[in-house]
Formats: C-alpha cells, sequence, structure tokens
C-alpha cells in the first residue's frame, strides 16, 4: 500500500516558451491568439487550424522589445527569426480574417505592461542590444522632400538595380496598375499593360506629333509606347538615374530619338525650363504624386497645369487611402516607399480642381492591381533563387512581403488606385473634350466575368 509519505510527486506538465509568452501576446492583442505559435524551444500554443507562426529565435522577442509592432514584426520576417508554415498571403489573410471576425482591437500597453514584457524576456534569454536594423531599410536625411532627400528615396527603391525590375516585371518595364480586359487563356500582365497604355493615350487623345509630359516616366512604358504606337513628341522625366539610363538606351535601340527627350531631374525643375510652359497638348504622371508630399502637392498640380495648353489634357493615375497611415504604414515607408504620402481620392480631385485643371473622370482600378500585384508575385516565387542570388536573400524577403501586404491592402479595400483625367478648360471655358467615353473602351471589350 502506497502512503502519502512514499507517493513519488506528482508530475508537473512541462510549460515551454510558447505557453509562458501566450498570456502576454493576448493582452497585446486584446484577445485569444488569432495563429498557432511555435516557439524555438519546439513548444506550441493557439488554435491547431490556424496558420503557424514559427518564432524560431531569442532575437524575434528582443527585436518586438526594441521595435514593437507593424515594424518589428516586419524585420523579424525579413531577417528570418519568424517565418509562417502556409503561403504568406493565405497564411496573413487568415490572420486578418480571424482578427475581423473575433473583434480584436490591441489596446495601448500601460507601463506595467511593457515591464511584464521585458522581465519575461529576460527569464527566457531575449534580452540583449537592438539587433541589427536590416540592411535594406531606408535611412534618409535633411528635410522632408528637399531636393536631395527626394532623390535619395526615389534612389532607394528604384535604383536597385535594372536588372532586378527586369526580372519581376513583364516585357513592357512598366510598374504600375494594369488594366486587365480579358480572362481568355494567353493572355497575361503585359498585355494587361499595353491596355492599359493604350487606354491612356485614348484618355490624353493623343495624335501623331501631339506633345506629351510623362512626369514619373518609369522605365519609359508610357513614354516608348506613345512614341511607337501614336507618334507623340514625349517629354520623359524621371529622378532615377537608372530608370533614365534605360529610357535613353531603349530610345536609341528603338530609333526614337527624333521624338524622345529623357529628362533626369526633379519635378519641380520642369518650372525653371520656360520653353515647357503650356507648351503640351497632353501631361501624364502614373503613379508618381504619392512621392511628392502632402504639402508640396498643390505646387506639385500647379505645375501640371502650366505645362498645359489651353484645351490640353492631364491623366494622373495615382494610388489613394484612407486618413490613416497615409504613407502605407510603418513597414513601406521603412523598406518601400520613404517619405510616401496617399490621400483619399476626393482630396486629390480637389487639389487638382483648386490648380486651375477641371476634372472629366475618374475610373477606379482597384482589382485590377491586386490582379497586377499577384502576377509580380508569381514570378518573385517562381524565380526566387534568381531574386536571390541577385539581391541577397533580406531584401528578396522585403519584396515578398511588400507584395503579400500589397495584395491584401488593395484586395480588403485599405487602398485604391484611380485613373483621374483633366482637362484645362481655354479662357471662354471650352474643354474640346469628347461628348461619350465611347471612344476610349470600343476596342478594350472583353470577357470579364469570373476575374
Amino acid at each position: 500500500m502506497t502512503t502519502s509519505a512514499t507517493r513519488p510527486p506528482a508530475r508537473r506538465t512541462p510549460t515551454g516558451a510558447a505557453q509562458r509568452v501566450e498570456p502576454l501576446i493576448e493582452r497585446f492583442l486584446g484577445g485569444g491568439l488569432p495563429v498557432r505559435v511555435r516557439m524555438w524551444d519546439g513548444s506550441e500554443t493557439g488554435p491547431r487550424d490556424a496558420p503557424t507562426v514559427h518564432v524560431r529565435t531569442r532575437r524575434a522577442l528582443r527585436r518586438l522589445l526594441w521595435e514593437p509592432g507593424e515594424l518589428g514584426l516586419a524585420e523579424a520576417y525579413i531577417t528570418g527569426d519568424i517565418d509562417l508554415d502556409a503561403d504568406l498571403g493565405d497564411g496573413l489573410r487568415a490572420m486578418r480574417r480571424a482578427v475581423r471576425e473575433r473583434g480584436l482591437t490591441a489596446p495601448s500597453p500601460a507601463l506595467a505592461d511593457r515591464l511584464k514584457a521585458a522581465g519575461l524576456a529576460l527569464r527566457l534569454g531575449a534580452v540583449g542590444p537592438r539587433p541589427p536594423v536590416p540592411a535594406a531599410r531606408a535611412g534618409l536625411s535633411g528635410a522632408l522632400h528637399s531636393k536631395a532627400r527626394d532623390r535619395a528615396a526615389i534612389s532607394h527603391h528604384y535604383d536597385l538595380s535594372n536588372a532586378f525590375y527586369a526580372l519581376l516585371l513583364d516585357e513592357t518595364m512598366a510598374y504600375s496598375c494594369g488594366y486587365w480586359t480579358s480572362d481568355a487563356p494567353g493572355y497575361g500582365p503585359a498585355d494587361a499593360q499595353r491596355d492599359k497604355l493604350e487606354l491612356i493615350c485614348r484618355k490624353l487623345g493623343l495624335r501623331p506629333d501631339s506633345r506629351l509630359l510623362d512626369v514619373g516616366c518609369g522605365w519609359g512604358s508610357l513614354t516608348l509606347y506613345a512614341a511607337e504606337r501614336h507618334g507623340v513628341r514625349v517629354t520623359a522625366v524621371t529622378l532615377a538615374a537608372e530608370q533614365a539610363a534605360y529610357v535613353r538606351q531603349q530610345v536609341e535601340s528603338r530609333g526614337l530619338g527624333d521624338l524622345v527627350e529623357v529628362l533626369n531631374i526633379d519635378y519641380r525643375d520642369i518650372a525653371e525650363r520656360p520653353e515647357t510652359r503650356g507648351a503640351y497638348d497632353a501631361v501624364s504622371t502614373i503613379e508618381m504624386g504619392e512621392h511628392v508630399g502632402d504639402a508640396e502637392y498643390p505646387a506639385f498640380t500647379r505645375i501640371l497645369h502650366d505645362s498645359l495648353r489651353p484645351r490640353g489634357r492631364v491623366l494622373v493615375q495615382q494610388m489613394s487611402r484612407g486618413t490613416t497611415a497615409p504613407g502605407g504604414g510603418a513597414f513601406i515607408e521603412s523598406y518601400i516607399a520613404p517619405d510616401m504620402h496617399m490621400r483619399p481620392v476626393g482630396e486629390t480631385v480637389g487639389l487638382l480642381e483648386g490648380s486651375g485643371l477641371e476634372v472629366r473622370d475618374v475610373e477606379s482600378l482597384r482589382e485590377h492591381y491586386v490582379w497586377t500585384v499577384e502576377a509580380w508575385r508569381r514570378t518573385l516565387e517562381e524565380r526566387w533563387s534568381e531574386f536571390v542570388a541577385m539581391v541577397g536573400e533580406e531584401t528578396a524577403r522585403v519584396w515578398r512581403l511588400y507584395l503579400v501586404g500589397g495584395a491584401l491592402a488593395f484586395e480588403e479595400r485599405r487602398m485604391g488606385v484611380d485613373q483621374i483625367l483633366s482637362v484645362r478648360p481655354d479662357r471662354v471655358g471650352s474643354a474640346a473634350m469628347p461628348a461619350t467615353r465611347r471612344d476610349w473602351y470600343a476596342a478594350d471589350a472583353g470577357p470579364e466575368e469570373g476575374r
């Protein structure tokens, strides 16, 4: 007979790092875990049917102590300290759905919560100096939206290398939202970009010998298309040196030297060139206005207006979002597009009209950007080893996170993109616009069901 004196002590249930951090994570989230968490010691917690987040190192917790929130999580993913067992897009989508369904709203952590987190990290051996910042993070200095700082911001993203973008994009080298007019077999990203370029040319009413100012021309997709397909005389402006070199090479190889001039200048320098004032039949700026800045945007729209002749048209294709995180959030601002500013589309319309332009058409392409970004992401995944060899694992992971997060933002209506067509009326108010939009879309009709 076993007595209390001889009975062996009860075995305690082992408690790993996952069980120790769970109460604190739930406190910071404002509710139960929306994912399963597996820690570096193999311990797990959270719902079994949810995506699993692997916290591979103690350094991940240290990053979150030094940089709580979105940026700390992003950097832990970039460095491989945190990973998901599922496709990143599927995992993030499932997590966001769980957060919505459970109504989780993270409270502002009190000082006591922060001290508790620091104490737990100490017991888990995760306390230490601030981990190194990933090399891909932008480090800008100088006055916000000064010419020097803007050049550095543009260079950070667009001068990664022409070879990188040639691998990521299609043959048009268009790094902006496509216009998907068909779901027929064989129709792909290059077709959607060409359909977008043709739509812009039609909205601007471009004809042979029309003069176009392409502000923020990128790798010249619209510049080259307008010159080759429509015989347009184009002044292409970009602040990125790599882009300017690429467009000049394309102009030379395609024999377009008589039609295209490439300027590697700041958009503000346009106003200092007297020959540009009132000289253009049309002005385009395709997803460049997001880089201008909030305070600088009225001056930007004035440059667009002043470059046009009376009855000339301007097309702005630009991303938009709500009033929260106007730059796209901490990760985007730190790694992708520093100093970027987006606003609701209605505010952009008001700023364009404030410069003297008359807005005649606004077309949302939000769903089109989901399809566009997903195409870029497929290329990234299919050619992952090539991207890693070219730019390194961390930068490749930055781009994976960027593309996955971007597609979700457009899918969930947290971001949008719009084409805004305006005209500079003449002194008596004539805009010389077509009576209907029929000619813009006549050749673009195609099946849209099932996209």
